[in-house]
């Protein structure tokens, strides 16, 4: 056996120790009280408290879905909508906050999984440090802990094998260490089985997800529609307050040049100078605008090198990771740029960093982005924050950002945008 093994062995008994005692004991009292609160809800009573407590519920079931992933891998979805604000307060708003609450399918979900929490899925996590405890019991048998055993109980059993002398404390030392072999095969497979069974009761029913699809498919649109218009009024205004402004000063320039040709050259050549440094300003605010609606870079030497290029025109210290095996679509790929950008502006704007990581890969069918910086900390995704912005930018193709802040730093903002590579 080696150590790794090993290890992940006793680091799955003790991760179900810690669901069959400290998760059993929650799960069975919200069991147990939600099934009261709603038994009285006839009686009135019910109405009062069945809400704080399926609520209450929901936030325990949330905290295990994260303690799923975090322990297991499988993630498993929140199924719950946000609660809109009661339309009426007292006892009529209970009521239908409670309506409200048991007409949800997920609401019974949560509920059936407390009972199964409470059941088989508890014993599936006792099992992992059950084989630890019984295999290391055996070998301290063997070494001698059978003689005051069996001094006080002259019939003793470890299992199948009587234990009365050496020979069968030895035998019941072997017996342990199969135990503990097992446990070193099968514990973490325990702590998935445990989790399996916790995302099938808890996860979202295919209809469920379904509708959330639709929905976010609708948001997601109405977002891209916004966005793009948006954009047009923005290169609109940049038209005209930029370079249209110029194009109009220069040509009542040159009208003023025709007629001073002839009666003061000096001061025609003046605005034909003058002209030029318009003509000058006016491309370059085209060539701004044209890069802030596609850059040439991305298009010509796609997204890693785009991102090196955004890396090189920051005030910090900035080292870019590119593992890309091709190209993406036109569009991800400006939702990726643009999404980086923002992100590497807010950096340098606001975080106090003075070195900024970006790694930008592809592995499983997604796009990944991590930028990290080692500043303040505090970000977070709100209205009127940038990483909002990003956040819908990226929902447009089905992609998600997630921002890990502390106060203190170190900020990571993930991106990730489901694609192919060509």
């Amino acid at each position: 056996m080696n150590g790794a093994r090993i290890q992940d062995a006793l680091k799955a008994g003790a991760q179900g120790a810690a669901l069959a005692v400290v998760g059993w004991i929650p799960s069975l009292m919200m069991s147990v009280l939600a099934t009261l609160s709603i038994a009285f809800i006839p009686l009135g009573v019910g109405v009062l408290t069945t809400p704080p407590v399926l609520l209450a519920v929901r936030s325990y079931a949330d905290r295990r879905r994260l303690l799923a992933e975090e322990w297991a891998g499988p993630r498993i979805p929140s199924p719950y909508e946000p609660l809109p604000p009661p339309a009426r307060g007292g006892l009529m708003g209970r009521v239908e906050l409670t309506n409200r609450l048991l007409r949800d399918p997920a609401t019974w979900r949560d509920l059936r999984w407390l009972f199964v929490d409470t059941t088989a899925a508890a014993t599936v996590a006792v099992l992992a440090p059950g084989l630890l405890a019984e295999g290391a019991f055996g070998v301290l048998l063997a070494a001698g802990l059978w003689k005051p055993i069996v001094g006080a109980s002259d019939d003793y059993w470890y299992g199948f094998i009587p234990v009365t002398s050496w020979a069968t404390a030895f035998a019941a030392g072997v017996l342990g260490c199969v135990w503990l072999a097992v446990a070193v095969k099968w514990n973490p497979a325990l702590i998935r089985t445990h989790f399996r069974i916790t995302k099938a009761q808890l996860a979202p029913t295919s209809e469920a997800e379904l509708a959330r699809r639709v929905e976010k498919l609708t948001e997601t649109r109405r977002d891209a529609v916004d966005a793009s218009a948006a954009e047009l009024r923005r290169i609109e205004r940049d038209l005209h307050d930029g370079a249209q402004a110029r194009l109009v000063a220069m040509g009542m320039d040159l009208g003023t040049v025709e007629m001073l040709l002839d009666k003061d050259p000096a001061q025609a050549r003046k605005l034909l100078a003058q002209t030029r440094r318009s003509s000058a300003d006016a491309l370059a605010e085209l060539r701004d605008l044209v890069r802030g609606i596609h850059p040439p870079v991305l298009a010509e030497r796609g997204l890693g090198d785009a991102v090196r290029a955004l890396a090189l025109r920051l005030p910090l210290a900035t080292e870019v990771t590119v593992d890309l095996d091709g190209r993406a679509d036109a569009p991800v790929e400006s939702a990726a740029y643009f999404a980086v950008s923002e992100v590497l502006t807010n950096a340098a704007k606001h975080s106090g960093a003075d070195r900024i990581r970006v790694n930008v890969h592809h592995t499983d069918g997604m796009l990944r982005i991590a930028v990290t910086d080692n500043g303040r900390g505090g970000a977070v995704v709100g209205a009127g924050s940038g990483l909002a912005g990003v956040e819908r930018r990226l929902g447009t193709f089905d992609g998600v950002l997630a921002v890990s802040s502390p106060a203190g730093g170190p900020t990571m903002v993930t991106m990730e945008i489901p694609c192919a590579l060509s």
